[in-house]
């Protein structure tokens, strides 16, 4: 005896295709709704520092336009449980929601980056040598293997592509002295055994990437 297996009716089709079309506009109108919110809060409070598009001009503060969303929401939250120290960073997140982290990662992910000159060419030449091979008589390992060749990370490891020299350094210096203890242990042994001279040197590196 064969099985008959009936088609699915016109009218349930049509009430299947409503409910997508319903669920991927509400899906839309969520996302909108996290930009505006993340707009304004950029806006009104990041960009003093950050700057209009999370593209910083100061080496005190890191460029924030292309960075993965997942690596700035992870420092955010560090920066309000206290597990990242920064006394001017934990009164700025002090008042945000989870939310709004994961919606300010989205939001500064999809700012356009941009590329400038290395302002010493022979440093960042030492620094892309150390970038891609490392020191194996220093036991500093290269920095690829981890960032990738093209500096870009991936979604918990940050993007140092375009990175601002001087941010680059003193996050280094920081890894070295243990300052800085929310991200990647590894940092820390690889920070080490780096000399100021080759920290320097990776940093211009990147910056012009």
């Amino acid at each position: 005896m064969t099985t008959m297996v009936r088609s699915p009716s016109f009218g349930g089709l049509r009430r299947w295709a409503v409910a997508a079309v319903a669920l991927a506009a509400a899906h839309m109108a969520h996302a909108q709704a996290d930009e505006a919110r993340a707009r304004k809060i950029a806006n009104g409070v990041c960009f003093m520092c950050h700057g209009e598009n999370g593209e910083s001009t100061s080496e005190i503060f890191p460029r924030l336009a292309g960075q993965h969303s997942e690596y700035i929401t992870k420092q955010l939250r560090a920066f309000k449980s206290g597990e990242r120290k920064s006394t001017a960073m934990a009164e700025m997140v002090a008042k945000l929601t989870d939310d709004e982290m994961v919606a300010l990662g989205r939001y500064y992910e999809k700012m356009p980056t941009t590329r400038e000159e290395a302002k010493d060419p022979q440093l960042a030449l030492v620094g892309k040598y150390l970038y891609h091979n490392g020191n194996k008589f220093s036991g500093v390992p290269a920095c690829a293997s981890c960032h990738g060749a093209d500096g870009y990370g991936a979604a918990n490891l940050p993007r140092l592509a375009g990175q601002l020299p001087g941010y680059l350094f003193t996050q280094l210096k920081q890894f070295n002295k243990r300052q800085r203890t929310n991200d990647n242990v590894v940092m820390h042994t690889v920070a080490e055994k780096m000399t100021e001279l080759e920290m320097a040197a990776v940093a211009e590196y990147l910056g012009s990437k």
